[in-house]
């Protein structure tokens, strides 16, 4: 009997396995990477939330509001819903780039010549990688959203409805592909696991306040403003606006309407959650121009077409990286 061929979609799938059996079987690396938003939770918790709930509850003596215990329940909700949701945009990105520690071990020890000596087409196994970024990134970040579903039910503070909880996974799903190709792109010029360190810790440390995760841009003086407008061509900052716009809906509802049972007249307390969501990032600001979920979706679509053109346009440099060398001719 002829020998079965082997099709090209179980080649893709077994190297995607192959790298996810690499990633999660060094325990070390999978802790680590889980660590990384925990930690960051963990210094909000500590270090920053009375502060921002500090500078929110400061609009409350201009409206003349008396805030009592289900008022502060709702500005507690209010404010770690925005600061949760700028971690989980972060971990995306940050995630995917060290999750690349596979792809650039790889390089360097010499396994994709391996791949290369086999009759494995180029793209098959370029697609392997971005696939398996993809799905531990999702996995890690999914993780840390329980993390975050579990200290909000502890807080008092769970007002996601069912359509909220499904909107924050589509939304990550969809922000985790433009992270993909992004980072992969960024890691496909890496030679060296060192280099790698490198890269993953200095652009952990900036992409933060990059997107507006750690600090709402609102917040800059007027001289600094123009931060923002730089910041908007930068794919996490879409992303981190549009989990803001699901995991924040719910608390500024319950806000405005608790507001208004205080005496606050409707009209007023629509303005007092309009100043906390410009403060506070809800909505971008581009050029002085409001930029809200709709036009942040289009934003990140335009950044994933970008980022995949650039992933296939430079095809045959990331294959150069990978020790893939494309054969002579005979002439």
């Amino acid at each position: 009997m002829p020998e079965k061929k082997t099709r090209p979609a179980d080649i893709f799938f077994q190297l995607t396995k192959r790298h996810l059996l690499v990633f999660f079987k060094n325990k070390v690396r999978v802790m680590y990477t889980l660590l990384v938003p925990v930690i960051i939770f963990v210094v909000y918790i500590f270090f920053l939330r009375g502060l921002e709930l500090g500078m929110a509850q400061e609009y409350l003596p201009e409206y003349g509001i008396t805030a009592d215990a289900e008022l502060l329940r709702c500005i507690g909700a209010l404010v770690d819903s925005w600061m949760l949701s700028g971690i989980t945009a972060l971990s995306v990105i940050t995630v995917s780039l060290q999750t690349n520690n596979v792809f650039v071990e790889d390089k360097e020890n010499g396994v994709n010549r391996d791949f290369a000596s086999s009759p494995i087409h180029r793209n098959i196994l370029v697609g392997s990688y971005f696939l398996f970024n993809f799905i531990v990134t999702v996995i890690i970040c999914f993780l840390f959203l329980i993390v975050c579903g579990v200290y909000l039910v502890c807080m008092g503070e769970f007002m996601l409805t069912f359509a909220n909880v499904m909107t924050i996974f589509a939304v990550l799903l969809y922000t985790t592909v433009a992270a993909t190709l992004m980072t992969v792109f960024i890691s496909s010029f890496v030679k060296k696991g060192g280099t790698m360190a490198s890269i993953v810790a200095v652009f952990s440390t900036a992409i933060g306040f990059l997107i507006g995760a750690y600090m709402p841009f609102g917040m800059l003086p007027d001289g600094m403003r123009w931060v923002e407008n730089v910041c908007m061509f930068i794919p996490g900052t879409h992303g981190c606006a549009l989990l803001r716009y699901a995991f924040m809906e719910t608390p500024l509802k319950a806000l405005t309407a608790h507001a208004g049972t205080l005496g606050l007249d409707p009209a007023r307390a629509q303005e007092l959650v309009a100043e906390l969501t410009e403060d506070f990032g809800y909505n971008l600001n581009f050029f002085g121009v409001s930029v809200g979920p709709q036009w942040q979706a289009l934003a990140n679509a335009v950044f994933i077409v970008i980022f995949l053109a650039l992933n296939i346009g430079l095809g045959k440099r990331i294959a150069d990286v990978l020790g893939i060398v494309k054969k002579k001719k005979k002439k």
